[in-house]
């Protein structure tokens, strides 16, 4: 895996209130990063498989962790995490290049979705901080 890119943003809540939000993201859940479509009748733990437009996207939800990660096309992989931090929490959003082969190849179609990553990582964190009713922001 390569770190393609590395967002942070600060959310005034501890980190146990803010992963219990963040990590809600069955279709349907309170999570700004909840994924919408339809989940495979047998995923029914902490990983689930969602169809999305025709995708499918591998969910993992480690509540101990406070991370949630997102698999994706042949070569995304996207992993939220919740880090305590003096003013609440941090939230860490990593985007990895995981294509098992054709690996230049990534740095033409992931260019669309990494530009627009801030832009809608932000879009997350200020609908994060309004359920919360805290301050959120992302840095950097």
């Amino acid at each position: 895996m390569t770190q393609l890119l590395e967002l942070r943003a600060v959310v005034e809540a501890s980190p146990d209130r803010v992963a219990a939000v963040l990590l809600d993201v069955r279709p349907g859940g309170h999570s700004p990063i909840a994924v919408t479509g339809t989940v495979e009748e047998t995923d029914t733990g902490n990983e689930f498989v969602v169809m999305h437009e025709g995708s499918r996207i591998s969910v993992a939800v480690d509540a101990g962790a406070r991370m949630v990660s997102q698999q994706g096309q042949w070569w995304y992989h996207g992993v939220y995490e919740v880090e305590p931090d003096q003013r609440g929490s941090q939230v860490v959003y990593r985007i990895l290049n995981v294509a098992p082969r054709a690996r230049w190849a990534v740095r033409f179609v992931a260019r669309g979705p990494l530009a627009a990553a801030p832009t809608q990582f932000a879009g997350q964190v200020e609908r994060l901080g309004r359920q919360l009713g805290v301050s959120a922001w992302v840095e950097g």
